[in-house]
């Protein structure tokens, strides 16, 4: 294990700053049993990692330096779906053995067959001391068309991973839609992630006992701006909601603000308590400050981590159900006499 006492003077400083981007940010602290932090975050190009602190003058640019950046950000998380992790998956794991610790674990996709699938893996990293997989793992295949032809796949398949927390259950589904030459080419991919989430999986959740209830859908899909751009409503049409906390929030460190990445659920049928607190990591110029930024992405990431927080402890709503008091009032327990 690489520990802090490890870290060079250069990373402690960068860590330094990256610590207050993160306090910026306002990521809670975890608190056993009260609450689930979720991300996700695009790791450009996760791949092979050059196993020293120093620059390498070849490739992998990422080293040590870069790895002990990216795992101070997902410690901060119960679980976190990244994509872009490639069919060598030497760094991801070097990640969990070396720098996060024997309790965390790793649940991966295989690579996508295909030139449009660009050698890449879909992962969620999880800290096993609060999370657990539930069992579910699958990832998403469109049924044929309505004629019996076969249906035109996603060029990086979506993978859903079934979770545990405390008495929750909930399912994440993570996505990379292709980005295309122009906007308009990434449609086609929304259209469809949308259009089956809604049918097929969302249907599913409605029925008790399911792997899929509590589906949230989180990752990279390659929208250039939220509100009124018509991939953002292409992506919201059937029903998913992004919180009003990560609207104006951009997710890369580009002049132009882009919000190629998301977290939705489906509005009124999330049964896991969202606490009204989300957020993106904004480390643009905490770390490497002798870099570019673009430098700097090949190392850490072209893409900010976003995250959502949950609740997971219900005593107060339970306790207020036998005392027939509205668990939504500010003091559901206050009629108990001292």
């Amino acid at each position: 294990m690489i520990g802090y006492a490890d870290y060079p003077r250069e990373v402690v400083e960068d860590i330094a700053r990256l610590r207050r981007r993160i306090e910026v940010s306002g990521v809670p602290c975890k608190i056993a049993d009260s609450n689930l932090l979720v991300g996700t975050w695009n790791i450009r190009a996760f791949g092979r990692v050059y196993r020293e602190w120093g620059e390498n003058p070849g490739s992998p640019k990422r080293n040590l330096r870069a790895m002990a950046y990216i795992a101070e950000v997902i410690r901060r998380f119960d679980i976190v779906a990244v994509q872009e992790v490639k069919r060598d998956t030497s760094g991801i794991r070097l990640l969990l053995k070396e720098f996060l610790g024997p309790e965390w674990g790793l649940v991966l996709s295989d690579v996508t067959a295909g030139g449009g699938g660009n050698a890449e893996r879909l992962a969620f990293v999880y800290d096993g001391r609060r999370v657990q997989p539930s069992g579910l793992a699958g990832e998403i295949v469109l049924p044929p068309t309505d004629g019996g032809d076969p249906a035109r796949q996603f060029a990086r398949t979506p993978y859903i991973v079934g979770f545990r927390c405390a008495a929750e259950r909930f399912a994440l589904l993570t996505a990379h839609i292709k980005y295309g030459t122009v906007p308009k080419d990434r449609l086609e991919e929304l259209q469809a992630m949308a259009g089956h989430v809604a049918r097929e999986i969302r249907n599913r959740a409605r029925v008790a006992d399911v792997e899929e209830a509590n589906l949230v859908v989180l990752g990279d899909f390659n929208i250039d701006k939220r509100r009124d751009n018509p991939l953002f409503q292409t992506f919201i049409s059937t029903g998913l909601m992004v919180p009003q906390q990560l609207w104006g929030l951009r997710t890369t460190y580009n002049t132009e603000p882009k919000y190629y990445d998301q977290i939705a659920w489906f509005m009124g049928e999330l049964d896991l308590p969202y606490n009204e607190r989300a957020g993106a990591i904004d480390f643009a110029g905490a770390v490497y400050k002798g870099l570019t930024l673009r430098q700097m992405s090949y190392r850490v990431s072209d893409h900010f981590p976003l995250w959502v927080e949950f609740g997971v402890d219900r005593s107060v709503e339970h306790m207020a159900w036998t005392l027939g008091t509205d668990p939504a009032m500010p003091d559901p327990l206050g009629s108990v006499p001292d």
